[in-house]
């Protein structure tokens, strides 16, 4: 019997399985930001064992709150940047140079095929873009992974999507990946990994497959990965172009991160996705979704892009070619963050920020803030938000506040009509 890409990662990773199904992982990257991450920092210093497995594979940023807002979020970042000096630990992105970490540090070249990656935060998932086995974990994991460099973890089962067809125009992976939410339930993936693989897939950037592989966990999935192949290789090769003499090396290498033609599967689900229209959350579950043509009409007062789903350059280009000479409504705010500060000079050199300002924008540093309601667009009771992230739980962007996930250009319709708006609408 063959084996999935994930089994594959497990059995080149394991190291210990010390009880039934307990299969201990050596951890090729552990991720830590300025939330959760002091967390276990404070812990291991008071148990006396204020130590890290190996300083070059840990990659830390301060990117939830940043600037700090108050005395607490200032110690947070305290807590993080002053750890990272303590043990010499290169990779860390402080203010001024930090970004959303599922943007940054896959833009860094810290992402490889057949990696293993823990982090303190449940979008983790993100990187399995890649071919890499990476899922957000609790703060005992996460300690155990900065002083061992080791995670325990269930055998995974996998659920494969096959994704068939071609995405019309107007349509992203956001809207795909909502759809395929709706299909499996919040619970439909619990504890298992989601494959996305077909011609659909096939044909993505890497920006369109993170955007799928982050909202896993929207359907329970520990990880959402893709194969690795050469539009991964085009995407690291900067990074990796010494470790091989050709791109076409890099692929060979690579392809033995890719699911054997006879594996096995909890299920296969395929979807024809051709006919696939702009999607968009309602109510308080990111299972719970309509197309925007049903919510047509649906008044907001907040626009948010950004975040870890939809914060990249291939985001901020697609509803920069909505916004192109409009200007929003005079009833709503709209905000756009960009994920990195790499992206947001391409972005000032490509001349989108122009366009989101001239058509009414605020235009912010790279943060997470918005998204989890902490800083930077919470909403107040009562207020909906259009936005481009990946949770619409009950007062996730503050309380009393609703959430509709949709993509980047339809976030950019809803700015300049201030409701929900197929942006067919705006096409040039």
């Amino acid at each position: 019997m063959g084996k999935t890409i994930a089994e594959k990662i497990f059995d080149a990773h394991r190291v210990d399985e010390p009880f039934p199904d307990t299969h201990v992982l050596k951890l090729d990257r552990v991720f830590c930001h300025e939330i959760t991450t002091p967390i276990a920092i404070t812990d291991l210093m008071a148990r006396g064992m204020d130590r890290v497995f190996d300083p070059t594979k840990i990659k830390a940023v301060i990117d939830h709150v940043t600037p700090a807002k108050d005395s607490k979020t200032a110690e947070q970042g305290k807590i993080l940047r002053d750890w990272a000096r303590r043990h010499e630990i290169k990779d860390f992105f402080d203010i001024g140079k930090n970004g959303v970490c599922h943007a940054i540090f896959p833009e860094k070249g810290f992402v490889r095929p057949g990696y293993t990656i823990i982090m303190g935060d449940s979008h983790t998932c993100t990187h399995g873009a890649f071919g890499a086995f990476a899922a957000g974990i609790g703060t005992t994991d996460l300690e155990v992974g900065i002083l061992k460099g080791v995670c325990a973890f269930h055998f995974p089962k996998t659920i494969k999507i096959v994704l068939k067809g071609e995405l019309k125009p107007g349509v992203y992976a956001k809207d795909l990946i909502l759809f395929i939410i709706k299909e499996l339930t919040v619970n439909g993936a619990t504890n298992m990994v989601i494959e996305f693989t077909g011609p659909v897939v096939d044909a993505m950037s890497m920006e369109s497959r993170m955007t799928l592989c982050n909202m896993a966990i929207e359907a329970g999935g520990t990880c959402g990965i893709c194969y690795p192949d050469m539009t991964t290789v085009d995407y690291l090769w900067e990074f990796i172009k010494d470790e091989f003499a050709t791109k076409e090396d890099a692929l060979n290498d690579y392809s033995k991160w890719v699911s054997d033609a006879d594996a096995e599967y909890e299920r296969i689900c395929e979807y024809n996705i051709s006919n696939l229209e702009p999607m968009v959350t309602i109510g308080f579950k990111p299972d719970q979704v309509r197309t925007v043509k049903q919510e047509t009409g649906t008044k907001v007062d907040q626009i948010y892009i950004g975040s870890c789903t939809n914060g990249r350059i291939e985001d901020l280009r697609i509803a920069a070619s909505v916004l192109k000479g409009k200007k929003i409504s005079d009833d709503v705010r709209a905000i756009v963050s960009p994920a990195t500060p790499a992206i947001y000079s391409m972005a000032l050199k490509e001349g989108l920020i122009e366009i989101f300002q001239d058509a009414g924008f605020c235009v912010t540093n790279p943060t997470c803030g918005a998204c989890l309601g902490m800083s930077n667009g919470v909403l107040a009771e009562g207020e909906v938000c259009a936005s481009t992230t990946n949770r619409n739980f009950n007062g996730r962007m503050g309380k009393g506040g609703m959430v509709h996930l949709m993509s980047p250009a339809s976030a950019a319709a809803a700015a300049i009509t201030g409701t929900i708006t197929n942006s067919d609408l705006f096409k040039a």
